[in-house]
C-alpha cells in the first residue's frame, strides 16, 4: 500500500504533471515505498520537496543517497540521484543496454510501462542503502559512451 503524500505541496507537484508522466512517477513512488518496506534497515522513507521535486530518503540518517522524481527535457519523466554518486554507474553496469540515462544523474522514461520493478527496484534499493553498500561495489566508472 502506498502511503498518502507527506504534504499538500507534494500532492500539488504530482497534480501539475501531465497525466502520462504522472502515472509513471506514481509507479516509481509506489516502488520506492515497496522496496523500502522490504529492507528492515531502510524502514521508513522520508518524502520531502527538493528543488521543487519529490525527494525520498531513508529515515535512518546517513544510510543512503536521495532519490528524486521529476520531468525531464529528454524524456517524459525521470528517476534522479545525486550526480556525484556511483548509483547510476553501478546500475548501468548491472543492467547494461536496458535504459536511457541523463549522464550520472537520472534514468529516463517515456512511458509508465518502462518502469520495471525488478530492475528499477534494484536501483532504488541501491540508492536508499548507498553509503552502507558503496564499499562493496565495483569502483570503476562506466565508459562515457554508455550513457545516451
Amino acid at each position: 500500500m502506498t502511503p498518502p503524500f507527506a504534504s499538500a505541496e507534494i500532492a500539488t507537484v504530482f497534480d501539475r504533471v501531465p497525466p502520462d508522466a504522472r502515472e509513471g512517477l506514481l509507479r516509481l513512488r509506489r516502488l520506492i515505498f515497496e522496496v523500502a518496506a522490504q529492507d528492515p534497515e531502510v524502514g521508513e522513507v522520508t518524502e520531502t520537496l527538493k528543488w521543487g521535486q519529490p525527494s525520498y530518503t531513508a529515515a535512518k540518517a546517513g544510510l543512503g543517497t536521495p532519490l528524486r522524481l521529476g520531468c525531464s527535457k529528454r524524456a517524459r519523466f525521470a528517476l534522479l540521484v545525486h550526480c556525484q554518486s556511483r548509483v547510476i554507474d553501478n546500475f548501468a553496469n548491472r543492467y547494461p543496454a536496458w535504459d536511457k540515462f541523463d549522464g550520472t544523474r537520472a534514468v529516463l522514461f517515456d512511458t509508465p510501462e518502462e518502469v520495471e520493478p525488478l530492475r528499477h527496484g534494484w536501483l532504488i534499493r541501491h540508492a536508499l542503502t548507498y553509503h552502507r553498500d558503496k564499499t562493496n561495489l565495483k569502483p570503476n566508472r562506466v565508459e562515457p559512451g554508455r550513457f545516451n
